[in-house]
């Protein structure tokens, strides 16, 4: 039986899934796991790269002992974040997305070509951390001189397993530097900014073997972990989806991006999928209960909470996107100085919070069908979220839509298909 190992990590933690298909389905086990965080150096924001090499391989180390006959591995993490290098070595510090040094090289960026012009041309929208601005805010410190390219976050990591240097689509496109018409890094670009040629390379899509490990086949999944759970829904039809998690990525998957005014007026990106475009956009989550929970309930189980929320008849919402609820210092205060009618229990405020949630996602699904001019039967919610029956009750009832709720690992399913499907 072919087993495959999907290197998953995200801000705060990573892990080992070694996956295999049996009876028709791809089943899994946890071998790894390890912890992530930024840490604070001279001021900035920077990921501890070196640590997280150590993880990878102590993690592989584990699954061989558990499964001695891995065929393949890839690596998926968050995007826009990159290592830049100098022959074979890393050039630290690697910088982290939350890092503030872009806010100079923003402005500098879209005087020489504005957005609507880059949107034009990639589809991206507008992040002050994407990495078109982060390595801006690298050359205005002269550290692009000193170096020969730069590799995405996991192709650096699967680089220093295998030996190759890649740059995968999906990733790459979450840059903002990616043609949306040919799919390869926009030449005219590169070119108006006076970044080097050099570090542009040719892109390289999912599925591709790029070395080897130990007797194990590096294989570029989606890297971006975004990429990879999209790839890890098993949608039949063409239907919207939602990664529900601490932010909510709602989308559709188009033949190709969309790069009208009406789509970067409502801030929709097109980031690369595994043979077609992802039409998305990052709107608010479960920020809003995990917050009224720490503060209201810490200690109340979940399954209590929207209980409550079912049965309280409090029916006042708010803008959930509103910059408000970004990053208040009180979740609760910031729901009580934006309603008229304050609610009396915990329940009020979770059923607030849910209530608006399912709103705003009503919202975006009505601006989606109107920018692509169709509409869609069906939202699949995977991820944390779709745990949660009461939000996808009201989700179900808001949007009209029939809301099939899959609580899966989507990010992993979707690094294990790309290789299983390889390796098949």
């Amino acid at each position: 039986m072919k087993r495959c190992l999907a290197i998953d990590i995200g801000a705060s933690s990573g892990r080992h899934i070694v996956g295999w298909l049996e009876d028709g389905a791809i089943h899994t086990e946890e071998v790894y796991r390890f912890p992530n965080g930024v840490t604070e150096s001279d001021g900035h924001l920077t990921w501890d790269v070196e640590a997280l090499v150590g993880h990878v391989k102590a993690g592989i180390d584990a699954a061989l002992d558990r499964f001695p006959e891995i065929v393949s591995l890839s690596v998926d993490t968050w995007g826009v974040d990159y290592v830049l290098m100098k022959g074979d070595e890393a050039v630290l510090p690697c910088y982290a997305y939350r890092d503030s040094r872009t806010e100079r090289a923003i402005r500098a960026v879209h005087g020489i070509m504005p957005f609507s012009e880059l949107y034009r041309r990639t589809g991206i929208q507008f992040q002050p951390f994407n990495t078109i601005y982060q390595l801006y805010a690298d050359k205005l410190a002269g550290r692009l001189e000193k170096t020969c390219g730069f590799l995405m976050i996991p192709e650096y990591l699967m680089y220093r397993l295998c030996g190759v240097k890649a740059h995968e689509y999906t990733n790459a496109t979450t840059g903002g530097m990616v043609s949306a018409e040919t799919g390869e890094y926009d030449e005219a670009i590169i070119r108006a900014l006076g970044l080097p040629k050099a570090f542009f390379k040719r892109l390289w899509q999912p599925g591709a073997m790029i070395g080897a490990y130990k007797g194990i086949r590096v294989v570029l999944c989606a890297t971006h972990d975004t990429g990879s759970a999209v790839e890890g829904i098993p949608i039949a039809e063409n239907a919207l989806y939602i990664s529900s998690g601490t932010w909510s990525l709602l989308g559709v998957k188009t033949p190709k991006p969309l790069t009208d005014e009406a789509s970067r007026a409502g801030n929709w990106s097109n980031e690369g999928g595994v043979g077609y475009n992802r039409y998305q956009k990052n709107i608010m989550g479960m920020w809003l209960a995990n917050r009224l929970r720490d503060e209201l309930c810490p200690d109340k189980p979940w399954g209590e909470i929207t209980d409550e929320a079912g049965q309280s008849g409090f029916d006042a919402t708010v803008d959930a996107n509103a910059p408000a609820f970004l990053a208040p210092r009180s979740m609760r205060k910031a729901f009580d100085e934006a309603l008229a009618v304050q609610p009396q229990t915990p329940a009020d405020y979770f059923r607030c919070a849910y209530r608006s949630l399912a709103l705003s996602y009503k919202r975006a699904i009505d601006e989606l069908e109107r920018n692509t001019g169709r509409r869609y039967d069906k939202l699949y919610i995977v991820g944390g979220g779709a745990k949660n029956r009461f939000l996808n009750e009201l989700t179900e009832a808001a949007t009209g839509k029939r809301v099939v709720a899959l609580p899966i690992e989507a990010t992993v399913l979707g690094n294990l298909k790309i290789q299983l499907t390889r390796e098949e």
